[in-house]
């Protein structure tokens, strides 16, 4: 599983407090290239939405209907200042297709 494989969505679980279904994309990539990381995350990220709108994620898990879904997006390094403008932008795209979004930086507490 791996941000590069845009092919994959990397984790589907469900939130144990909310009950809604988060579909989890794994970054692993640096910021040293800030718009090619970008466009990277931006095609992983169009194959999670067509898997919710296209109704692959219902035919997979059933178990998913009726339920609220978010993407979340795990990242291995702290996004750049241009990486953050694009998860904000992508948070927007996201939301107006009715899908939760957030990301987040992995063990944020160790020096990347």
């Amino acid at each position: 599983m791996s941000v590069e494989d845009c092919n994959v969505v990397d984790v589907v679980s469900i939130d144990k407090q909310d009950g809604a279904v988060i579909l989890t994309v794994s970054d692993h990539l640096e910021w040293s290239n800030s718009r090619a990381h970008q466009e990277i995350l931006q095609a992983k990220l169009n194959r999670y939405l067509a898997f919710v709108e296209g109704g692959e994620l219902l035919e997979r898990y059933p178990n998913a209907k009726g339920r609220p879904v978010t993407i979340k997006v795990v990242l291995k390094y702290r996004p750049d200042a241009d990486g953050r403008k694009f998860l904000s932008r992508a948070g927007g795209v996201v939301a107006s297709a009715g899908i939760g979004f957030r990301h987040e930086v992995f063990a944020e507490s160790y020096d990347n």
